[in-house]
């Protein structure tokens, strides 16, 4: 069972390790080896039923919060189902609104998603999440905010969100770009009837990309519950990554692989409550959760390779292959 960790301002606890659908609910995601990890079978059934077994294996391996999202095909949908079909009540699920699935179901497609920010995107998609997930939806997100987004600043989807974190719901934002750290100190400064709007914050940080380091430590100490997204750099210090040749000789020593070697970076770090998975099989997410152990014995001062420059990191990942 993987260890809880009880998380920010809410009284649930979640395992430190959760599971993100942006590679399954779809057909097509910029994830390196992802392809051949997947094969050829990735019809709307075909892929739910692969997501219904990295479901299973994560459950029963402890893991409680499951990350999805409006733009991420049909992953929402794949795990509200899931929970109907196997009668679990003890699964966060947290979704994001602000980019639209355009691709169609096919991998070749020119535009997968498209991003509004806008307040009708908001309650368009709200209405959406909620239709398929109900009750389930524990947490919503902003999907990616960036400085010049504008969505911070905006007075009507700032009001909507408060009247939904009244309701119950906590509110988030998940942040990318070079300028991560910048869109999550402005965060920090929303407020609404006396009380700080977020709730949970989200961002891309590993061993590669540690910009967003000292804020998301600040977040934490804010309270808000830190989850960290593309702990792999989109495989990129997996097995098949150009990045991971300084972690092997630890994976080695450890007997590990080295995708739990970059995820067990993440770990280490104190303000870090769920680190997330992007598995598409049961034995990637096995392999992944292998960091829990890791993590114990790691010295991540030690064993960090050295960071790219974050507008080179974003750049290469923006020129990564859908697959």
């Amino acid at each position: 069972m993987t260890p809880e960790r009880p998380l920010g301002r809410t009284d649930a606890t979640v395992s430190r390790m959760g599971l993100g659908l942006a590679a399954l609910g779809r057909p097509g995601y910029l994830d390196v080896g992802r392809g051949e990890d997947l094969g050829e079978a990735r019809s709307p059934e075909a892929m739910r039923a692969r997501t219904f077994g990295v479901l299973d294996a994560a459950y029963d391996a402890g893991v409680r919060y499951v990350d999805v999202a409006r733009s991420y095909g049909e992953a929402e949908r794949f795990v509200a189902s899931w929970l109907e079909a196997r009668g679990h009540d003890d699964v966060e699920v947290g979704s994001k609104w602000g980019y639209t699935y355009t691709a169609g179901w096919r991998v070749d497609a020119e535009v997968h998603e498209v991003k509004d920010h806008s307040v009708e995107a908001l309650r368009r998609q709200l209405a959406e999440s909620r239709a398929v997930l109900g009750v389930r939806l524990r947490l919503y997100q902003i999907h990616s905010v960036t400085p010049d987004s504008g969505v911070l600043e905006d007075r009507d989807v700032v009001r909507e969100l408060a009247a939904l974190r009244d309701s119950g719901v906590t509110v988030g934002l998940s942040v990318s770009g070079p300028r991560q750290a910048e869109s999550l100190r402005r965060a920090l400064e929303v407020e609404v009837g006396g009380e700080r709007l977020f709730g949970a914050a989200q961002a891309t940080w590993n061993a590669l990309e540690r910009s967003a380091g000292d804020a998301l430590a600040d977040a934490h100490a804010a309270g808000l519950r830190v989850i960290v997204k593309e702990a792999m750099a989109n495989g990129r210090l997996g097995p098949r990554g150009d990045a991971a040749t300084p972690l092997a000789p630890i994976a080695e020593r450890a007997g590990v692989g080295v995708d739990a070697v970059a995820l067990a970076i993440v770990l280490s770090r104190p303000w870090v409550d769920v680190v997330l998975s992007g598995a598409v099989t049961p034995d990637q997410l096995r392999s992944n959760l292998d960091a829990i152990g890791a993590a114990r014995s790691l010295d991540p001062a030690a064993v960090v390779p050295e960071a790219e420059d974050p507008e080179v990191y974003w750049r290469r990942r923006s020129e990564l292959p859908w697959s």
